[in-house]
């Protein structure tokens, strides 16, 4: 069972005395007219709350004497509810969030309680999550931010940001198990999609296999946007028409993730739609993944993302001189041109800075890639690590990418 209880007093005793932590559930954004987008929680909300409900926020309020929780939700609308359902109840909410039913409001409360608790008490920093996408410049936390600051100039206006990011970094065992599930469905995606594949097939043909078993897991979504890409668009980095259709010979660039409970998986692969790998594709992938397994063998606690992008460049450069790609460590970047990793958790880009020494319970990727427009090949190999006490455990081990695996998938489906 999530302990979120305890991760709230975690970020509380990270806040400042006389702090107001407020988080926002987000809503469906609005596609065309009145169609909406499939809601997705925001994560920090979520990871406090274990709800997946739009418009609620979360309130902490601390002070030397106590710590207060209040969570403030939709109220149900009768006539509403004959069309979309009704909202969640606070028995509900109260059930997964672990708050007192008597602490749970409704949204239409909440400008009420926040003006009132400021007044009344000594709150002199508000917390809110203020670090926004680059295309969203204005965020209902940045509204309510400056709303407070309009009111309440004496208080002052704080980004919880790099609090949350600290504690979503490391994953407790429930966390772990989320991500190995939503690995073990992509998996199965990604087995379908290869014993199925021939040539002459479209790409977006070959992501439905991938769609049918997540949905027949009981997923309904993508942990991100799948990339099927075939010959020249699997040396493009995040290709996702797939539209192409298929021709003899062609690589075929797979980066696909399940979501479990809000956590994804994220893994690549890369094949020939042939089922057998050309001389010259079979040496540029025995590359990449010479080089992810050189990522994976040095990859322990106190390292950083930075440092693991660098032995895999070294990795790359060495072999690409070998076989004559390149002549200099330089030239390297026409071909490699993204970083070997990132975290992984709630979001597949998941929070966490990339300078920090890695710790046991964190998740990353490792995932190298060599992109030769000009010869219309791409490959990239990802799987996805956990730091352990000593090195790493690579949670994607049981899906194939061997070059004799590969192509012996075909002869045994």
């Amino acid at each position: 069972m999530v302990n979120v209880k305890s991760r709230r007093e975690e970020i509380s005793n990270s806040l400042e005395e006389s702090s107001m932590l407020i988080l926002y559930s987000g809503k469906s954004p609005v596609k065309s007219a009145d169609e909406t987008y499939s809601f997705s929680p925001n994560r920090n909300f979520y990871y406090f709350t274990d709800l997946d409900i739009e418009n609620a926020y979360l309130i902490i309020c601390k002070t030397e004497s106590k710590t207060v929780e209040k969570l403030f939700i939709e109220r149900n609308d009768p006539k509403l509810a004959r069309w979309v359902g009704e909202k969640p109840s606070k028995e509900h909410c109260s059930k997964l969030s672990k708050i007192q039913e008597e602490d749970i409001f409704f949204s239409d409360e909440l400008n009420g309680y926040i003006g009132d608790t400021l007044s009344r008490s000594n709150i002199k920093n508000v917390y809110l999550y203020l670090k926004s996408p680059h295309w969203e410049n204005m965020t209902k936390e940045k509204l309510i931010a400056q709303k407070i600051q309009r009111l309440f100039p004496y208080v002052s206006i704080n980004d919880v940001s790099t609090k949350i990011a600290e504690l979503r970094t490391i994953k407790d065992e429930e966390e772990i198990n989320n991500i190995k599930k939503a690995i073990e469905i992509t998996k199965e995606g990604i087995m379908n999609i290869i014993r199925n594949s021939k040539p002459g097939m479209y790409e977006y043909e070959l992501e439905a296999y991938f769609d049918f078993s997540l949905r027949r897991n009981g997923v309904k979504d993508f942990a991100f946007k799948p990339i099927v890409a075939s010959g020249p668009n699997s040396t493009i980095l995040h290709y996702s028409a797939n539209n192409r259709k298929t021709q003899e010979g062609d690589l075929v660039l797979l980066d696909l993730g399940a979501q479990y409970y809000y956590y994804s998986g994220d893994i690549s692969r890369t094949f020939p739609i042939s089922r057998k790998f050309s001389p010259r594709q079979a040496e540029i992938y025995q590359i990449v993944l010479n080089t992810q397994k050189e990522v994976e063998s040095q990859t322990k606690p106190g390292l950083t993302l930075f440092e693991l992008n660098e032995i895999a460049k070294k990795s790359l450069a060495e072999s690409c001189k070998k076989i004559g790609l390149i002549k200099t460590d330089e030239e390297l970047s026409k071909y490699y041109f993204h970083s070997v990793s990132h975290f992984l958790g709630l979001d597949t880009h998941d929070v966490g800075d990339r300078n920090i020494p890695l710790k046991p319970g964190m998740v990353i990727t490792n995932e190298p890639g060599l992109y030769i427009e000009e010869e219309g090949i791409g490959v990239r190999i990802e799987d996805d690590l956990l730091i352990t006490e000593n090195g790493c455990e690579n949670l994607a081990r049981e899906i194939p990418k061997e070059i004799e695996e590969i192509e012996r998938i075909w002869s045994v489906s």
